[in-house]
């Protein structure tokens, strides 16, 4: 991954950069317990739903993150960048809700 722009909330940037390295259990620490992804209107919401749909779907298929875009609108942080890896390939936005020092909800969209 690129370096991070630095106005990312700390729990997005722990998200995003824990993704690119592959590593589960920092990515799942980045959410709140009760933390939901919204992957294209399909949700998981729990740590545990989580880490089955990123070892199904993220993470377990070699996910590389480019950020090419942040922006910020009320309290979501949208990240643009374009996705690698073994499963999905192509642009993708990664709409963040932070709720103290994790992330509440990631929106995953084109």
């Amino acid at each position: 991954m690129s370096t991070l722009p630095s106005m990312l909330p700390v729990p997005v940037a722990a998200a995003l950069e824990a993704a690119d390295a592959g590593n589960t259990e920092d990515f799942l620490a980045a959410f709140a317990e009760q933390g939901v992804v919204d992957d294209w209107g399909r949700e998981f919401r729990g740590r545990d739903a989580i880490r089955g749909w990123s070892d199904a779907e993220f993470i377990g298929k070699e996910v590389t993150l480019r950020v090419t875009g942040v922006r910020d609108d009320g309290d979501t942080t949208t990240v643009s960048a374009e996705v690698g890896g073994k499963g999905f390939n192509g642009p993708s936005d990664f709409a963040f809700t932070v709720a103290g020092d994790h992330v509440a909800r990631m929106t995953i969209r084109g």
